[in-house]
């Protein structure tokens, strides 16, 4: 095992797999530990990297993307926003926290977003180049794990922080993006929310589609008697028609969650992700406005060096503003692009559902009618 401690800095290096072709093939468990099995194939198309990680390496790979060492602008970047933890036998507080992910079968769905997660870091112009991310998909030992400590200090410290979320911008345009980004907030989770509930609807609607085709079953009576044998012929293929609705029913929901289910649930971890970009800002912005107070009220011995402080603090901002921008934009353009796709992949899995159980109501309408 790699040692915690490994210093992993931003190379100028391109990646050495291709970024669209990395996938998060499957899930083992190993006790209450989930292992998930990414597969990257090579640029030079010689081969592929197989990995196993768990969710301790992809938090690893999220703090190394935001290190403390990196430029002053990288604060700028919207990061790719890493799902919450899944557990085996997770508590409520735990699947509430996942939501729309936790309702895949065999966490198939989990897989899916992180596997989202990883091209969303693999395709970044910056994030890309950074070495974790390589040796996160190459390395066959698992890199080193982040153990972040969270005492009091650090919670005073949030607390303090987070007094400065309100603090009225500089910049109009920033301004305006922060208020829009409050109301995206609201309205993508309450989206996502919505939708969870009609993805459950439908869950329990086929598990009754299950048990009243399993009742009809039991109905069925043994004898020669005619009609005791017409009844139970009824009752098998009553049985089958809501025993071939459960089948539709659950198809549709796992449709749901794979395609616009997870597209609305990234949409919302991305308003978040953007919110703290711009708190990062904003702490950014109160230290300039410090930095330029105490720098008019420094006395002539120390004017020079809170000059200097203020000018490097601005220069930070500044850096921090022009990347944030590019960020804003960005975002804008996948956004679009990530919802257009999975509406897309919506209507076509639908339809595809739909095709198939009119063939199936086809079948059990002509066997209906052979009773007759």
């Amino acid at each position: 095992m790699m040692d915690e401690d490994q210093e992993v800095t931003s190379s100028s290096s391109s990646l050495d797999v291709s970024c669209h072709n990395i996938k998060v093939s499957e899930v083992s468990r190993d006790g209450d530990t989930l292992n998930f099995i990414i597969v990257s194939q090579k640029l030079s198309g010689t081969g592929e990297y197989h990995v196993v990680r768990t969710y301790e390496d992809f938090d690893w790979l999220q703090h190394q993307l935001f290190s403390e060492d990196d430029p002053p602008e990288i604060q700028g970047i919207i990061f790719p926003p890493l799902p919450a933890k899944a557990q085996v036998n997770a508590s409520a507080k735990v699947m509430k926290q996942l939501g729309i992910l936790a309702l895949g079968q065999d966490w198939q769905t989990y897989c899916l977003a992180l596997e989202k997660y990883l091209h969303l870091v693999a395709t970044h112009r910056t994030l890309s180049k950074n070495k974790a991310l390589e040796i996160f998909l190459t390395s066959s030992e698992p890199p080193g794990r982040q153990n972040a400590k969270k005492g009091i200090f650090n919670r005073l410290s949030l607390a303090m922080e987070l007094r400065k979320e309100g603090h009225k911008d500089v910049d109009e345009f920033f301004q305006t993006e922060r208020d829009h980004n409050l109301t995206l907030i609201g309205c993508t989770k309450t989206a996502a929310e919505r939708f969870m509930d009609v993805v459950l609807t439908e869950q329990k609607t086929a598990v009754a589609c299950g048990h009243l085709s399993a009742s009809l079953q039991l109905l069925v009576e043994p004898g020669e008697e005619p009609n005791k044998q017409a009844f139970s012929k009824i009752c098998v293929k009553v049985s089958e028609v809501f025993d071939s609705m459960r089948k539709n029913i659950a198809s549709v929901a796992d449709n749901d969650v794979n395609t616009l289910g997870l597209g609305l649930d990234l949409d919302s971890r991305y308003q978040d992700a953007e919110k703290e970009m711009l708190f990062r800002r904003t702490c950014k912005m109160v230290e300039l406005e410090t930095a330029t107070r105490t720098a008019e009220r420094a006395k002539p011995v120390k004017k020079a060096a809170m000059e200097d402080l203020k000018k490097a603090s601005e220069k930070d901002f500044d850096h921090i503003s022009g990347v944030a921008k590019l960020e804003i934009a960005r975002l804008k353009e996948v956004r679009v692009q990530m919802l257009q796709q999975a509406l897309v992949q919506w209507c076509e899995k639908q339809l595809d559902a739909a095709r198939q159980t009119a063939e199936r109501y086809h079948l059990h309408l002509e066997a209906f009618r052979e009773m007759v």
